[in-house]
């Protein structure tokens, strides 16, 4: 797995680092799996901004992936995340 980081779109404000394997990449578009390094509450949805490990950025959609594995407690659960933007 690669480590990244987690942005709020809004402000680009951090919210953590994050473990990531990308399962699928076109010229604009990619989406994958992600864990939050540390234990971060986050919401479902639109409104994020993954950084990969090359430093490439791109807004994404995060789905929790109810049928993977929690892990630890507290619990960090597995995001199922896919890019809606151009990667820079």
């Amino acid at each position: 797995m690669a480590t990244g980081k987690l942005y709020q779109s809004s402000d680009e404000k951090l919210i953590g680092a994050v473990n990531y394997q990308i399962q699928g990449e076109t010229d604009s578009r990619l989406w994958g799996e992600l864990t939050l390094v540390d234990y971060v509450r986050i919401k479902e949805g639109s409104g994020y901004i993954i950084e990969l490990e090359d430093g490439r950025r791109s807004r994404c959609v995060l789905k929790k992936r109810v049928n993977r594995a929690v892990s630890s407690l507290p619990p960090r659960y597995v995001y199922h995340f896919s890019s809606n933007g151009v990667l820079s």
